[in-house]
Order: structure tokens, then sequence, then C-alpha cells
């Protein structure tokens, strides 16, 4: 069958399978930060240090223009469980414990990515291009309080359940350059969870409302932003591999002009509308690769990102009826500091259709909401996030479980040359912190966090 032909159906499959795990598994964005790093299982291994080596799929999202490093057509999916506590301690002796709605966030955020080398696929004349889409879940949160905790009044329940395509190009320049850019489209869907972003609280009283109604402010929109990225890569081995790698990522700011309803017990009090935005990001890195050989590669690599969390400086809500419920933020930009290993033993004399790599990593992310705004359903903190991982690449001679060959894993004539099994940990630890001087001083006390998640993703080269 020819190759263009194989993709078209590979394509159609991978689509359909794609947009069925994707309604399962990634209904909603679920974390206490509000951007998730983590958006591939090998990436998040190595504490998401990926900008500078991209070489699978994911590069979509880490660094596009590392997508021209992949040959044919290859696809990759997968998702995250994500759990965890934070305890809550006031000055009064109040506690309180919240969760990720139950013990695991459920529906998981998940991630898929479609990239194909064009010139692979038979079209010569955009032999240097590779294109690609993908969807994940890079901003969200979930956290849940009881109704009758001590900052009831501040929040009980919110969640952002985001959602954001990504189609995609990449230009290969020569063998040190490439460029991508693409385009992000974040939405609301209502085929994920409730479909809006969503805060609830005990109401304290007025505008005509009783004291202790439960109270639920809601919205939703359609938005776009774009990307744009760089890999240069300055030497390589004797087979072409890269020995050092600098990545660069821009994502631009998008605003949501949020519109929805505010509730009490249920019923609409008014219509709501309020601008809510995601922030610019600037991500850089490099990595190296101290061996390199057919035998086995050992990778290390340094990343940044810078991301303007000081763009987020209110999310005020106007009501229909008039009334306005101010809700300042005031968050401050931050970095991330990102460090990562990966070791890889390549066609072992034990398994010789096997690759074999264990990875390692750690992330440092700062606090980006000042103690004055805080909301204790984004607990924000300085948090250290060690990560481990392992990831199992079948060739397509090899023996999956010794009962089938990798190669016939495929569905009906869409058969893999590789299929790789990646998995990740990693542990959230949280820095106390005491939050003093809160425009609700219910909200001041201790809080104490801890997450830990686990990543599974699929990989299939075509």
């Amino acid at each position: 069958m020819p190759l263009a032909q194989r993709f078209r159906r590979a394509l159609l499959l991978c689509l359909l399978c794609s947009a069925a795990g994707f309604v399962l598994a990634a209904a909603s964005a679920n974390a206490q930060t509000p951007r998730l790093q983590g958006q591939s299982a090998a990436a998040a291994a190595m504490g998401n240090a990926f900008v500078a080596q991209a070489d699978d799929p994911s590069a979509l999202h880490y660094n596009p223009a590392g997508m021209t490093q992949l040959h044919g057509f290859q696809t990759l999916f997968g998702t995250t469980l994500i759990g965890g506590t934070t305890q809550f301690s006031s000055p009064t002796g109040a506690q309180t414990t919240g969760d990720r709605n139950g013990s695991v966030a459920w529906p998981p955020p998940g991630h898929v990515y479609l990239v194909a080398n064009l010139k692979d696929l038979g079209l010569s004349a955009l032999g240097n291009f590779t294109a690609g889409i993908g969807m994940n879940n890079p901003f969200g949160s979930l956290t849940r309080y009881p109704n009758d905790g001590p900052f009831r009044t501040a929040v009980t329940f919110t969640t952002l359940p985001l959602l954001d395509i990504k189609p995609t190009i990449a230009y290969k320049l020569n063998d040190q350059l490439s460029f991508g850019v693409g385009a992000d489209i974040y939405t609301f869907s209502g085929l994920f969870g409730e479909g809006h972003l969503e805060q609830k609280s005990i109401w304290p009283g007025g505008l005509g409302i009783p004291a202790g109604s439960l109270m639920e402010i809601n919205g939703s929109d359609t938005t776009a932003g774009f990307n744009v990225s760089l890999l240069y890569t300055p030497f390589r081995n004797s087979d072409g591999k890269p020995l050092v790698n600098i990545g660069m990522v821009y994502r631009s700011q998008a605003t949501f002009h949020l519109t929805g309803n505010f509730l009490a017990n249920g019923a609409s009090v008014a219509g709501a509308t309020a601008t809510f935005v995601l922030p610019q990001v600037f991500s850089g890195g490099i990595g190296i690769w101290p061996v390199r050989t057919s035998e086995r590669e050992w990778k290390l690599e340094f990343d940044v990102d810078y991301t303007g969390w000081k763009s987020n400086r209110n999310l005020d809500v106007h009501l229909t009826n008039g009334a306005l419920l101010p809700f300042p933020q005031n968050w401050q930009s931050t970095y991330t500091v990102m460090i990562g290993t990966e070791y890889r033993w390549l066609r072992l004399a034990s398994m010789p259709d096997w690759d074999i790599a264990l990875r390692a990593g750690y992330m440092n992310q700062q606090a980006q909401i000042p103690d004055r705004t805080f909301n204790p359903g984004v607990p924000s903190a300085n948090t250290h996030i060690p990560s481990v991982g392992i990831g199992l690449a079948c060739h397509e001679n090899g023996s999956f479980l010794g009962l089938v060959r990798c190669g016939k894993l495929g569905i009906g004539p869409l058969k893999p040359k590789l299929f790789a099994i990646d998995l990740a940990y990693q542990a959230g630890l949280y820095e106390v912190r005491t939050i003093a001087g809160n425009q609700n001083p219910t909200v001041n006390g201790r809080y104490d966090s801890m997450v830990h998640v686990g990543s599974l993703s699929l990989r299939f080269n075509y």
C-alpha cells in the first residue's frame, strides 16, 4: 500500500481513537496550580526538561520546531492521574482539608499528538515541512473543600476544564536550524466536564440573597493565541544525531471574555461576564548528550520557563442586574527551573528489538499569588517536584509480552514500526505557606499541600 494512502487511513483511525479517548480521559484539567507542565509521560519523568530534546510527538507542545526531527507519521496519546490534599489551619485553630474532588481527580487530563513528516509522505514539494495537530490541557484546576469549612465564604469548589487545540507546522531550514509556528485554540467545550470555569462558595449575605446560600459563578468562551519556536543543533555525531540542542519557545497571551451565570442554591440570580487572561510564556533550554552511540544514549537538559502571570490583574464579575463582584488578583510573574536526564539502552543483546530508557528530573516552581489575593482554590506555594520514569520501546519485529509482534499491534492495515510505553511519577512537595493580611480574613492561616502525579503515554511510529 502506498505510504500516502497508509497515512490517510492512519490519520483517520488515529483521529477517531484519539477523539474518543480524549472525551473519556480529558474531561477536565486538574491540578493545584493553574499551569499544567506535564504534557507527556517521557517529558514529565525528566522534570519536563524537554524543550531542547523535543524528539517525540509531544514536541508539538514542548517545542514545535523539534517536530522536524521526526520521520514518517507518529502519534502519542496518554493521560495523567492527579491526587493530593491541602491541609489548612487557621490562627484560631480551625482546620479543614481540600482535595481534587476525591482521592484522584476524575476525569483526568489527557494529551493527544499527531505529527507527519510531509517529505516521508511523498509530498516532495513540502519536503522540509512537518505538520501536526494536538489536544491537551495546559492550564487547569480542580479543588474541593467542605461547605462548612472556615473559609467557606471565599471558596468551596473551583474548576477550570480548559482544552487547547494545537494545529502546528515546523520548517527545517538546514541541519542546524528549525522553526515552528502554531495556534493555540482554547475552549471550554461542553463535551468536557461542565464546560465552563466555575467557582462555588457560601454567601455571607447581601444583594438580597440570604446568608448561607450556596453560590456559583460560571462562565465560558473560546479564544486563541499563537506560539513560535526554534531549535538549534550546533553539533552532531557521525550518525547525524544531535549532541547539543538549544530550544526556545514563545507562547502568546490569550484573553477570554467569559459569559455565564451567577446562581444561588442552583437558581439564576443574574447573568455574569468577566475577563480572564492566560499569560504569555517564554521557554528556553539546552540539552547535551555526553554519550550518544549506536548502543547507548545519555542526555542532560536544563530548561527555564518565564510565565507572565502579572497579566492576571483581576477577575471582576459584572452582573446583568448592574452589580459588580470584585475579585482582584494581582498575580506575580514567575520562573520555573527544570532539570532532566535520560539514559537509554538501544537494542540490547538480550532484547535486540527493544529500547529501554530510565529517566529522572526535578522542577522548582515559584508561587505566583500574593498573600493579599490568595485563594485556597489555587493554593499556590513554592514547590519542589522530583520525578522518575521509564520508557520501553518495541520495534516492529519485537515481541510484546511474548504474545504478539509489536508490528502487529495496529488496527487493520495500520501497523506501527515502533510501539512505546512511557511511565512517569512526580511528587509535588509544596513548601508550607502562611497567609496573612488577605482581603478575606477567613483565608488567613497555614496551608500544607502535597500532590502525587502519575502519567502514562503510548506512542506509535508508522
